[in-house]
């Protein structure tokens, strides 16, 4: 969005020295921050969420396991699905890091209550580069509410 220049101070108290230009520093920043998120989205659609969507057997078990049922199983299913998605449009992207990180919680406890911990690494590590998402995004989400109260208005 806005590009910038960055003077940096050696070291060795030379002088300032002009550092790599801001905006191809902040270039590859967000490039990899794109790259995480499509990443992400992919495991939470293709990973997560379609198991749950066509009952695989696996998914199945757990969620009667716990006494969900399959309700549950498509609802958790259904959020992740649009999660990920919603990880993919810049305006929503922080919104559904915040909202995965919330399911991530929720299945890290479930995961140490109900089955004892046996994945409860998997959620914990997702919630890193999710809260990273939400604080790299924050400022595109800053921006929902006005076009929210713009579409009303139409």
């Amino acid at each position: 969005m806005f590009e910038t220049t960055a003077t940096v101070t050696s070291g060795s108290g030379s002088g300032p020295v002009i550092a790599e230009s801001a905006t191809a520093r902040g270039r590859r920043a967000r490039l990899a921050l794109r790259g995480l998120q499509v990443l992400l989205a992919l495991f939470y659609a293709f990973a997560s969420a379609l198991p749950k969507l066509i009952a695989h057997p696996s998914a199945a078990e757990g969620f009667n396991e716990m006494g969900w049922g399959s309700a549950g199983m498509y609802s958790i299913g259904a959020l992740e699905l649009a999660g990920a998605v919603a990880l993919l449009i810049p305006v929503l992207s922080s919104v559904a890091a915040v909202s995965l990180g919330a399911l991530m919680v929720g299945a890290f406890i479930t995961q140490i209550t109900v089955f004892g911990g046996e994945n409860a690494a998997t959620p914990v590590i997702l919630i890193l580069p999710l809260a990273l998402i939400a604080w790299a995004r924050r400022r595109d989400a800053a921006e929902l509410p006005r076009l929210i109260f713009r579409v009303r208005r139409s």
